[in-house]
């Protein structure tokens, strides 16, 4: 057995182990080349040219990241937030180590709790997301900046320069970018910065145009220039405050001043002889993945047939999702029961309740009371050669944010507002119920089931994620059940999908997840099956081969209107790529 196997049979299943714990990948084969799979070529694009410069997996991201939010306005960008976990090789005397970035967007200083109810105490759902008071405060700025400065080997400015050219020189507007942008156009056209930069002559560009942004070149150059302080302080800061101001919303230029990344440990669990380092808190994608697969650690599933798996599945997803609902919060606000809710004691006693032969309705669970998905947020997924790893997912929330730009700018602002609880047991954009934990508050940062993954096992590791709001932990979940029943890449991301969040109490399907037995059998358990309903969701994998350091890219296919593929040369349409 490798000293890197057998160290990993070392990890426990709980945040209860050291910190230090983190996985030591660098007796492995290194990779014999690097990953990249993102949702856009000309992102992957970018993070190709930064990693043939000599940058590595983390100069790569800041490329792919700002190149990301230029060309995919409707999913991410300046104006938005993310999480990025990371995997830092061995090297230098120092050993291997894992870290996540928490760049999730904060409430500004004036949010208060009740602010987006009406006189009566009714929720008012256009408040938290369309226009200036849906907006936190944007993180991804702040997050590239300390990529730059604390893992990456290159000038944050080299990193930047494939996104400054591509915004002044144009980026191809694509069919994805034409089919999101015609769900918001009319929100859109109330922000004059924004009609300007994605309604010109006031119609939808025709796919294949090439967009300038010299506003967006402009930003990231004054982020080159003066890191984090020329976004987050100075004149840029004051235009962006005053400019929401104008537009009704409540952000302060000390609100801007005040935003710092935060760096967590990632959550560690052990499967079925994987490891998984994944998302914390405000993540509520690591918790509720732990207690899925420690309830299903009780099944023998391999000798299920697959009516009964997905039964099993489902089951323990319901339960995931209604102590998401009670629990979880800003860690830096409210104390999450994180050790508790991972131990798989508490798993054992979920799985006491649930019935092999039957659903569990949702209302006989005690939790929240009260009752979709489309493709916003972006992931991408980064090996490089030295076997550092990027798993990112980052976000403006819904479907070009707030809608709202600022003049001057070149970018959406989030609206991660609504991705708090506005009253307890109210659903948000995403059908998603939440209690206090959630609730909103002056400098918090919303809940997010943003889910990047890593997976390590005795023959592979991968970077795995996924855009999708509240589908992406089972998402996640599905794909990474697909890699440890020995799927590639591929197969992970391409994956029908089935979806139960507690609360509406149906199992969501994509139209090749079940056929007419397998609904008839689960309707006949007492489940309510939405089946064949649209496609959701945009997974990006990069698979490494502990063995023979074969690397393997794994790009969604359910965007293949807007391109796909994973070889080394720069196609129009190329949206993964290994790189040599």
């Amino acid at each position: 057995m490798k000293p890197v196997l057998a160290r990993l049979l070392l990890v426990i299943a709980s945040v209860a182990a050291s910190p230090a714990s983190a996985v030591e990948l660098a007796q492995a084969t290194r990779p014999r080349e690097a990953g990249i799979a993102s949702a856009n070529h000309q992102a992957s694009a970018a993070g190709r040219e930064i990693l043939a410069a000599g940058g590595n997996a983390f100069d790569a991201a800041v490329a792919v990241s700002a190149t990301l939010g230029l060309v995919e306005p409707e999913s991410s960008g300046l104006g938005g937030g993310g999480f990025f976990l990371l995997h830092v090789a061995a090297g230098d005397g120092q050993p291997a180590r894992d870290v996540f970035v928490d760049a999730r967007e904060r409430a500004p200083a004036a949010a208060t709790r009740d602010m987006y109810l009406d006189a009566n105490g009714n929720p008012v759902p256009e408040r938290s997301t369309d226009g200036a008071l849906a907006a936190a405060i944007p993180g991804l700025p702040a997050a590239l900046v300390h990529l730059a400065e604390h893992y990456g080997r290159l000038p944050l400015a080299r990193s930047l320069a494939p996104a400054i050219r591509l915004a002044r020189e144009g980026w191809e507007f694509g069919p994805k970018n034409a089919a999101m942008l015609g769900t918001r156009r009319a929100v859109l056209e109330r922000s004059p910065a924004a009609k300007a930069l994605f309604l010109p002559e006031g119609r939808v560009p025709a796919v294949g145009t090439r967009i300038r942004n010299p506003d967006y070149a402009r930003t990231l150059e004054l982020l080159a220039a003066q890191g984090a302080d020329g976004f987050y302080r100075g004149d840029y800061a004051r235009r962006l405050a005053d400019g929401v101001r104008a537009a009704g919303g409540i952000w302060t230029a000390q609100d801007l001043a005040d935003y710092r990344v935060v760096e967590r440990d990632p959550l560690r669990l052990r499967h079925r002889g994987y490891e998984l380092v994944t998302a914390p808190p405000p993540s509520s994608g690591g918790i509720a993945l732990a207690e899925i697969l420690n309830v299903l650690a009780g099944y023998a599933l391999e000798d299920m047939d697959q009516t009964q798996r997905v039964h099993l599945n489902v089951e323990a997803m319901r339960r995931a999702y209604r102590d998401r609902a009670i629990y979880l919060g800003d860690p830096d606000h409210v104390e999450v029961p994180t050790a508790l809710l991972m131990d798989p004691a508490y798993a054992a006693g979920l799985r006491a309740g649930i019935r092999p032969d039957r659903a569990t309705p949702s209302a006989m669970l005690p939790g929240i009371g009260a009752p979709s998905e489309r493709p916003e947020t972006t992931h991408y997924s980064i090996v490089d050669a030295d076997g550092n790893m990027a798993a990112v997912t980052q976000t403006v929330n819904l479907i070009f944010g707030s809608a709202l730009a600022i003049e001057g700018t070149g970018f959406m602002l989030n609206n991660e507002m609504d991705d708090f609880s506005a009253k307890p047991g109210v659903p948000n954009a995403f059908g998603l119920v939440g209690a206090e934990a959630n609730a909103v508050g002056p400098g918090k940062r919303p809940l997010s089931s943003m889910t990047p993954t890593f997976l390590i096992g005795p023959d592979r590791a991968a970077a795995i994620g996924t855009p999708g709001g509240s589908r992406i932990i089972t998402m996640v979940l599905l794909g990474l059940q697909t890699l440890m029943d020995g799927g590639d890449a591929q197969a992970a991301a391409a994956r029908p999908r089935y979806h139960h969040q507690y609360l509406p109490d149906a199992i969501s399907a994509e139209p090749d997840a079940f056929d007419a037995r397998q609904v008839e059998a689960l309707e006949a358990m007492g489940h309510t099956v939405s089946a064949g309903e649209r496609t959701w969701g945009n997974m990006q994998v990069v698979t490494w081969d502990l063995d023979s350091g074969e690397v393997e890219v794994g790009n969604d296919p359910r965007w293949e209107s807007a391109s796909r593929g994973n070889e080394e040369a720069d196609r129009p349409e190329q949206k993964g790529s290994i790189y040599r």
